[in-house]
């Protein structure tokens, strides 16, 4: 591997469409359940994501992004509750 490859690999960011994203959350967090990445926050190996709810911009709160890869947890985009009871059948 040259210097050029490393160097491009050490610096590929995690999680590059994180920003402006939107979730769905599978229970209600904070009252709400549909969110969007509203900033990030990189810590040394982490990657954080700061939630919005949609509906309330006094709702925010950060995770780590790794969570969102979690599907017992959270679905990409903006599902309404009868395509959430679709895909768990």
């Amino acid at each position: 591997m040259t210097e050029y490859h490393f160097l491009i690999m050490a610096n590929k960011q995690k999680f590059p469409y994180l920003l402006g994203s939107k979730w769905t959350a599978k229970q209600k967090t904070w009252g709400w359940r549909h969110f969007q990445v509203v900033n990030r926050k990189n810590e040394d190996k982490w990657v954080f994501a700061e939630m919005k709810a949609s509906c309330d911009n006094d709702v925010r709160f950060w995770i780590n992004a790794k969570q969102l890869k979690d599907r017992d947890l959270w679905t990409p985009g903006w599902a309404t509750l009868e395509d959430m009871r679709k895909s768990e059948n």
